[in-house]
């Protein structure tokens, strides 16, 4: 049975719910006040309370996350929402799930997308199409320092460039192999070749959708 509710805090609570099936993720206090058009304090104490009822979990820094409870105790299903960095660039050959700081962040499905750390980069160029890959897409990818033969990975090349090629282990060397038949497949050294992630999906750009739907 769900604690009784004063009228500002059923507001509030129904509020959450409607932000968090629509977008994902939970407004900030900023936004709820302005929405709600009361203070950034009534909004505080009254996430405070529906905290102690049980009815909201809140987490990180500041209790900035916030999850609605379900009945059984559970975060509520319409949680399906997850952030993925958008990895702008690589420092210093540092693995690209390892960086603290990145040039964007996308909303995926969590259902979908379950793996831990996961990271995403914006794919340029023409090389994959093939494999339904095109440029101004976004490759999710679960972060591995391996790959097995066929997969499609990213792969930092002698420490400064990353691609996304399918992979093959040969006699003496690594094999990246494009899925377009106007780019030849690329041979390099063990050494020369460092495994950052198994690409697990791939998010069209809006510029990609706009340049479909022509």
């Amino acid at each position: 049975m769900q604690p009784q509710l004063t009228p500002k805090q059923q507001r509030l609570l129904e509020y959450l719910r409607e932000r968090i099936e629509t977008s994902g993720t939970a407004p900030s206090l900023r936004e709820a006040a302005r929405d709600l058009g009361v203070s950034h304090t009534a909004v505080a104490q009254t996430l405070a309370i529906l905290s102690q009822k049980g009815l909201i979990r809140r987490e990180g820094r500041y209790g900035r996350h916030i999850y609605l409870v379900g009945r059984h105790h559970r975060t509520d299903g319409i949680h399906r929402w997850r952030e993925v960095p958008v990895i702008g660039r690589i420092t210093a050959g540092l693995p690209m799930y390892a960086q603290q700081e990145w040039a964007d962040s996308i909303v995926v499905d969590a259902g979908f997308y379950q793996g831990e750390n996961l990271f995403a980069l914006s794919v340029e160029g023409d090389s994959m199409t093939g494999a339904g890959i095109l440029h101004g897409d976004l490759a999710i990818c679960e972060p591995r320092q391996y790959a097995e033969n066929g997969e499609i990975v990213v792969a930092l090349i002698r420490g400064e460039e990353a691609t996304v090629k399918r992979f093959f282990v040969r006699a003496g060397h690594i094999l990246l192999m494009p899925e377009n038949p106007a780019y030849e497949p690329v041979r390099y050294g063990f050494g020369e070749i460092l495994v950052q992630g198994k690409v697990v999906g791939i998010q069209r750009g809006p510029e990609v959708m706009q340049r479909l739907s022509r």
